[in-house]
């Protein structure tokens, strides 16, 4: 499955928000949005202050939902189909498929400090889910699932460090963590008003029915 490896930062100028890709720094005035709060490229300032089409719009929040959980145009078309099957809203179904990715749950659980850094430490077999090793960050998880940090990753500095720096007003009340052992459990599927993500996930549904 391929991935995106260039600047990441270009991305959170091009949908004129912050993805948070970085971590920290996206909090920090270190943030590209800060600095140049305009789409990147040649004559992007002209860019900036044209009016977007409709289809424009719909483009951009689909990118932009796309890039926040680093997912490829095609798999997260395939993300959509399968929601499109699924009962409930098309876009809700979306965004908790999206959410139940082991490197997004192990970002929620505050493991990592971007689900940049998660997929990695997923990829790198740092993570086992119900007491085996995963090393996909695809990989689906569902409600009952135990993740773990594996017993020879645990004095990882990476992974104690963005612990320190999670506070529990962060948690969410589909995911539970203990921090002692180092592991959380998916108690259950999460609502939209659950999930963190600032977006019109019906615009989405509109750009693939078109």
């Amino acid at each position: 499955m391929g991935r995106y490896i260039g600047p990441v930062c270009r991305l959170c100028r091009r949908e004129g928000a912050k993805l948070f890709l970085k971590g920290e720094r996206c909090f920090s005035n270190k943030c590209s949005l800060t600095t140049k709060a305009y789409p990147p490229g040649e004559q992007k300032r002209a860019r900036f202050r044209k009016r977007m089409s409709d289809f424009g719009i719909r483009l951009r929040e689909k990118q932009k939902v796309r890039r926040i959980y680093g997912v490829m145009e095609a798999q997260f078309r395939r993300y959509f189909h399968e929601a499109a099957r699924l009962k409930g809203k098309t876009g809700e179904n979306l965004l908790q498929l999206l959410e139940l990715r082991l490197s997004n749950i192990v970002f929620r659980l505050g493991f990592s400090p971007s689900r940049r850094a998660a997929r990695q430490l997923v990829s790198h077999g740092h993570f086992q889910v119900n007491g085996r090793k995963v090393t996909v960050p695809s990989y689906r998880t569902k409600p009952g699932d135990i993740i773990q940090v594996q017993e020879k990753s645990k004095t990882l500095s990476i992974i104690h460090n963005s612990l320190k720096k999670k506070k529990s007003t962060d948690e969410l009340p589909w995911l539970s963590l203990d921090k002692a052992k180092l592991e959380g459990r998916i108690l259950n599927l999460p609502t939209r008003d659950e999930i963190p993500v600032v977006t019109k996930e019906q615009l989405i549904v509109e750009y693939y029915s078109r």
